[in-house]
């Protein structure tokens, strides 16, 4: 590159930097989706082809060469969601990496105060019992879902979630979507989980809780208006919580990388078992 002409050095960088920001966006946009789990896939796939190969397995390699004259159109098919995503991700929030790089304390409090107020308000919720489904944003995006749903753009607080769960709302029968310290919207639908593991008495709110974590990386909060109980759902399990007590640990561990049985951040310290039966 020493002998190249500095026009051509800097077209080289420029090129450089360019894909480098194109494959970090695409891998950041689906993290935390479904996507990763077909990539997973796909590299078995072909681990498997090479040892069907090398072993002188061939029928199997046979099929699974065959197999691979559809992979083009396969792919579309599978990542059309996460495509879509990423396509309008490009355009979308250009200020968000910074914001998660340089993070402040005002940043850091507000992030406390909407745990706070989000186990304020199912603490309550599950007193009373009402129904209640909150969805909080991690990795992945929910935009798809936010627009089936009743735009909001609130700032979270324990008394605007239970006045949205309030029986005689008409937003109450849906989910609720926070990303950061705001309700982005409510009523939102969502998918039913389909899965063989569920315990046939669950009802629809739980199955949306556990479906939306199947493919999202997002945290579920349940509240039975049965049994006033607290569940949460994170990678498609569901899992039912003592109290509101633990659902301030798991928050605070999941989205503030705190573990409070230690007090310190970044994971430090023993990690404490939350969550309980099913």
């Amino acid at each position: 590159m020493r002998d190249l002409p500095v026009i051509d050095q800097l077209s080289n960088l420029i090129d450089i930097l360019l894909v480098a920001y194109v494959i970090y966006r695409m891998l950041m946009l689906f993290r935390g989706t479904r996507a990763w789990r077909i990539i997973i896939g796909i590299v078995a796939f072909f681990v498997v082809y090479y040892l069907s190969g090398y072993l002188h397995l061939y029928t199997l390699n046979w099929v699974l060469e065959r197999a691979t004259y559809l992979g083009p159109a396969a792919l579309v098919f599978l990542f059309l969601p996460e495509l879509r995503t990423a396509i309008e991700g490009f355009g979308g929030r250009p200020t968000s990496i910074l914001q998660k790089l340089v993070r402040t304390n005002v940043e850091e409090r507000a992030e406390a105060r909407t745990i706070e107020e989000i186990v304020a308000a199912v603490a309550e919720l599950a007193a009373g019992r009402v129904g209640a489904l909150i969805i909080v944003e991690k990795l992945a995006p929910l935009d798809d879902f936010v627009s089936n749903g009743v735009y909001m753009q609130a700032k979270v607080s324990a008394a605007l979630l239970g006045s949205i769960f309030f029986e005689n709302n008409p937003l109450h029968d849906g989910a609720v979507i926070v990303r950061g310290d705001t309700i982005l919207a409510a009523a939102c639908r969502l998918p039913l989980s389909e899965s063989s593991s569920l315990d046939h008495n669950v009802h629809m709110r739980h199955r949306a809780a556990v479906g939306i974590t199947e493919s999202f990386d997002c945290i579920s909060i349940v509240v039975s208006e049965e049994r006033g109980t607290i569940s949460v759902s994170q990678d498609g399990k569901l899992r039912r919580l003592p109290s509101h007590v633990e659902l301030r640990a798991l928050l605070n561990k999941e989205l503030r990388n705190i573990d409070e049985e230690s007090g310190n951040a970044n994971g430090g310290g023993k990690k404490k078992r939350i969550g309980g039966q099913k």
